[in-house]
């Protein structure tokens, strides 16, 4: 730690620690230091500041380390203590910044305990999450896990809006079909419900990718915005003003415990009907089969980015003309999963994270090139998996630079005995295929050895000891 002259520093709580635990009173911690008990206890009550030459005389006089008087020498951290109170436990409870600070400078043993607390609620909480993926059960704590049920509990296919969206669709390219998707639908914004679309700098759009103006009757798009998702931008906003009456029906009646979870379900379903007039149902799975499934033909085709055609195979299960039953997945860098739907059976944990051993993971390593997997779950199921990277949309808008990057990945793939369909499957041999034994999230999953494993499961014992080392960092017992 530098010490300089001219820097005050407030230290009492630390030091308030350091007499305690030497067991000594003010006073003879004052006689000590050579002040007097009253200057001592305008120290620890953050009255004074704690001078150089103070810190100088501990140092020498108690033998510790002056780093542990530094700003980030305390147990508990100021980072520490904002991410535990930015929890949702602690939703309408917001503690301001200089008390976290002020907690974490002063009251160090107190915020050391609140740590300790946090963690072991956090675990906890992490543990019930993953058994109750175990036994087969929901995690409806929030907004986005309950819809994300309710979707999943649908297969992901909503025959209403598929028939709205081809209803919409079929309009658009007879009143100008000579003209893109895009222009059509503005058209109609226009001339229907007198709404019109600007594309604005992303100095005015600051954070936002898309924004409507009721007042002015605008729909605001930011110019970060390639083709594909400009053009889904102006299919929601023509979704909402065509049918909003029969989104917001379809919203009450999965009946949403709450507001939050109502209007996040609506924009699910808003979203599902402006994939369904960009790519009408009928359509889109002909072209698939007829392709092979092959997604740069379908995005060809419909004018879309490789991730909306990537999930609008996901909710082909119409009776009379079902697709291949895809899952996807989307993940970015860090391993965080944002989306993950489902035709059909779902090989991975809903909650926790996906096998390192899938090569969703390694997407990233090729940017923009499919890569192709034959995956075998614990269950012994076989899947046919292809990953890739794509943009996020709008990235850099908030900071108002353009970047790209291929910061996300998706995983698309169907059980192994549909995979004779897909074009990226040809010229294997499905028959006796090469295999990667994968499992789910490392919590729940019981292969071993596996030296890629993150976690040791939550109901195995583990059997670390100190006369052997196992590929695996978290060796445990079967059964």
């Amino acid at each position: 730690m530098e010490v300089t002259a001219d820097r005050k520093l407030f230290l009492g709580g630390r030091l308030k620690r350091l007499r305690r635990d030497l067991a000594l009173t003010q006073t003879a911690m004052a006689g000590d230091l050579g002040v007097s008990p009253s200057y001592l206890n305008h120290i620890e009550r953050n009255q004074r500041p704690v001078s150089a030459q103070l810190l100088l005389r501990l140092a020498d006089t108690y033998d510790v380390d002056l780093r542990t008087f530094g700003p980030s020498g305390g147990p508990a951290t100021e980072s520490e203590l904002a991410e535990a109170f930015a929890d949702p436990l602690f939703q309408g409870l917001p503690v301001p910044r200089h008390e976290i600070v002020q907690m974490a400078e002063d009251q160090p043993a107190a915020a050391d305990a609140l740590l300790r607390l946090y963690r072991a609620f956090a675990d906890r909480r992490a543990r019930d999450r993953a058994e109750a993926d175990v036994a087969g059960g929901a995690d409806d704590g929030s907004p986005a896990d309950w819809v994300r049920e309710y979707v999943q509990g649908r297969r992901n296919h909503f025959p209403e809006l598929d028939a709205l969206g081809e209803t919409l669709a079929d309009a658009l390219s007879s009143e100008t079909p000579a003209e893109s998707f895009e222009t059509r639908a503005r058209t109609r914004l226009l001339s229907r419900h007198g709404l019109s679309v600007r594309t604005l700098p992303v100095e005015v759009m600051v954070e936002w990718t898309r924004r409507y103006d009721p007042h002015r009757k605008r729909l605001l798009l930011s110019e970060t915005l390639g083709p594909s998702s400009r053009a889904f931008a102006v299919a929601f906003q023509l979704a909402l003003s065509e049918h909003d009456a029969e989104l917001t029906a379809l919203t009450d009646s999965a009946a949403p415990p709450d507001e939050p979870t109502r209007r996040l379900l609506k924009v699910s379903l808003t979203n599902t009907l402006a994939a369904a007039i960009l790519m009408p149902y009928a359509a889109f799975q002909q072209t698939a089969e007829a392709t092979g499934y092959d997604l740069a033909r379908l995005q060809a085709r419909f004018g879309v980015s490789f991730e909306q055609a990537a999930h609008r195979l996901t909710t082909l299960s119409r009776p009379t003309a079902r697709g291949a039953p895809f899952f996807l997945m989307r993940v970015d860098q860090a391993g965080n999963i944002s989306k993950r739907f489902a035709s059909g059976a779902f090989p991975f944990s809903r909650f926790g994270g996906a096998c390192p051993r899938w090569r969703l993971h390694s997407a990233f390593r090729t940017p923009g090139r499919i890569v192709t997997q034959i995956i075998e779950t614990p269950d012994g199921q076989r899947w046919f998996t292809l990953a890739r990277t794509v943009d996020r949309q709008g990235a850099g808008a908030s900071s108002g630079a353009f970047t790209e990057g291929q910061d996300l990945a998706i995983g698309l793939g169907c059980e192994l005995k549909h995979a004779h369909r897909l074009v990226y499957a040809r010229g294997l041999d499905l028959g006796a295929p090469e295999v990667t034994p994968i499992g789910p999230a490392c919590r729940l999953c019981h292969r071993h050895p596996c030296a890629e494993r993150a976690a040791p499961p939550v109901d195995r014992p583990l059997t670390v000891d100190d006369w052997s080392k196992s590929v695996s960092p978290y060796p445990f017992a079967d059964g």
